[in-house]
């Protein structure tokens, strides 16, 4: 019955905001079509269709407001007016009763509240749609804060996702736009998106890599978990002392190089998603901070790790290879790394993706290099890619999604800040590791242990190949052979990878000294 009167109460939003007429215009069957002009009349829609929609997620409540910031992403899917508007949706969400949190933690613990914490602030600090924040000091005197789950959230999350599956069906089945839309597709992933913030296990685990990952650095703090204290249900973790970083002039007045605050991002940022793999992806304003402290002074805090992205080698390659492409104006080699990499059909035509490519990415180079968006690149050259039937992979929209993020962070810092300049050296650094000696050492190391295992074993294997005389033995004393010459072809690698190895440590030596330099492209 719950679930029928939310079904009517989301049908009421939909038709006070117009949002019938936003998706019956966009189907094809006449009947639809007709019942869209009878549905409008008498009515007045002022407001645009992006802003009509973003204020129907907002009446129906955090987890659509949670949908629409995760659509807002999809860019490659959704009209640039629509996705401009869903990005401005915000959790603001009012903080649920103290003494409930206070529950939650007893519940979590098996024990008072005052025998876990020697205080506990009972204001929260901040609220969003899953959890909230509230500030504690450990009976060790560390001063922590606690993170808490929403009560419920599961059984709420379920019922209109529920919904959500159901409404994504229809939209399917009736529209061909709403096909290629893939609504049923952005709801899984929006499905995976909640239950992985459901588990503060996961994000406090997600927190410990990146401290870890980030630990050299010396440019990002990430709090250290404090794991004797986190649960599903609640993290506990170092309280961290900063100023938001959209607090400029408070910054600026404290003497923060605000130039260098802006490439220190975006530093962090290609040094997660091209050295690690893994990036914190969620790094909007309201997540990030700056140290005042003397010892840390003006390095970044970064907070709340409930989404995080991973990239494969793979990934990293296609990255790194479309934009060296896409900055030497190698659209041919963009279209073929779309084709190498199975995510447009291998029938695809070279030459018709180039032209495609070639119309979305010359524009940017009438711009000086500091006013070119990778994001924007990144995110023309998905939507291009949806009239040649490609599949966007989720990682990649969610890096694109971050790059967007952090490029307008850095231009909020710094305006004049040339992204391509901060991002070449990584580029750069990846692409020898590729090719160069470190490369096959790392590749000889992963299998050696298995030829390890196959060198002692052979004069005995081939010996009792030979005394057995049947046909299988045969077949065996074969497979024995071309091991061994594999045996052998591997040592006469790794003699030619040694002397390749010391020829190219002599390259590099001399390439330090500064006698040669070659360009990269």
């Amino acid at each position: 019955m719950n679930r029928f009167f939310r079904g009517v109460f989301i049908v009421w939003v939909v038709f006070r905001h117009g949002l019938d007429e936003l998706v019956l215009s966009n189907f094809s069957h006449p009947w639809l079509r007709r019942l869209s002009r009878v549905l409008t009349l008498g009515r007045t829609l002022d407001a645009p269709r992006g802003q009509r929609l973003r204020q129907a997620l907002e009446s129906l409540g955090p987890i659509f407001v949670k949908f629409g910031q995760v659509l807002s992403t999809r860019r490659d899917l959704l009209a640039p007016d629509i996705a401009d508007e869903l990005a401005l949706l915000q959790d603001r969400v009012p903080p649920f009763s103290s003494d409930v949190a206070v529950q939650t933690i007893e519940r979590a613990f098996g024990r008072p509240i005052d025998q876990v914490f020697a205080t506990f602030d009972r204001q929260p600090v901040a609220s969003a749609s899953i959890a909230q924040v509230h500030f504690a000091v450990l009976a060790d005197g560390r001063e922590v804060a606690v993170k808490v789950l929403r009560p419920g959230m599961v059984s709420v999350i379920e019922k209109d996702l529920s919904l959500m599956r159901t409404m994504a069906a229809w939209v399917e089945r009736l529209s061909e736009d709403g096909r290629r839309l893939k609504p049923r597709e952005v709801v899984a992933e929006f499905d995976k998106y909640l239950h992985d913030e459901l588990d503060l296990l996961r994000e406090a685990s997600s927190a410990a890599q990146l401290r870890r990952n980030m630990q050299d650095l010396n440019l990002v703090l990430i709090p250290e978990m404090v794991w004797d204290y986190c649960r599903t249900e609640v993290m506990v973790m170092e309280r961290m002392h900063g100023v938001p970083i959209n607090q400029i002039e408070r910054l600026r007045a404290a003497g923060v190089d605000i130039p260098k605050l802006a490439r220190d991002g975006v530093t962090i940022f290609f040094t997660q998603v091209f050295r690690d793999g893994f990036f914190h992806a969620d790094m909007h304003p309201g997540n990030i901070q700056v140290s005042l402290e003397p010892a840390t002074f003006g390095r970044y805090i970064s907070l709340d790790f409930g989404i995080v992205g991973t990239l494969t080698e793979f990934d990293k390659e296609y990255l790194a290879q479309n934009f060296t492409a896409f900055f030497q104006r190698d659209y041919k080699r963009v279209a073929e790394l779309h084709i190498e990499s199975g995510w447009v059909p291998a029938t695809t035509r070279v030459d018709e993706l180039e032209a495609s490519v070639r119309a979305v990415c010359e524009p940017y180079f009438d711009r000086p290099l500091r006013e070119i968006s990778l994001g924007m690149v990144l995110m023309r050259l998905f939507q291009t890619s949806r009239r040649f039937h490609v599949e966007i992979q989720p990682q990649l929209v969610l890096l694109q999604k971050t790059l967007l993020n952090i490029e307008g962070l850095g231009r909020q810092l710094d305006p004049e800040l040339d992204l391509w300049s901060t991002a070449k050296p990584f580029l750069e650094k990846w692409m020898l590791e590729q090719v160069g000696p470190e490369k096959l050492l790392k590749q000889l190391k992963a299998e050696a242990p298995q030829y390890a295992k196959w060198l002692p074993m052979l004069p005995r294997l081939l010996h009792d190949a030979l005394k057995r005389n049947s046909a299988p033995a045969s077949a065996d004393l074969k497979a024995l052979l071309a091991e061994q010459r594999r045996t052998n072809r591997l040592l006469q690698g790794l003699v030619y990878a040694a002397g390749g190895f010391v020829a190219g440590l002599l390259a590099m030596q001399v390439l330090s000294m500064g006698f040669v330099r070659l360009p990269l492209w």
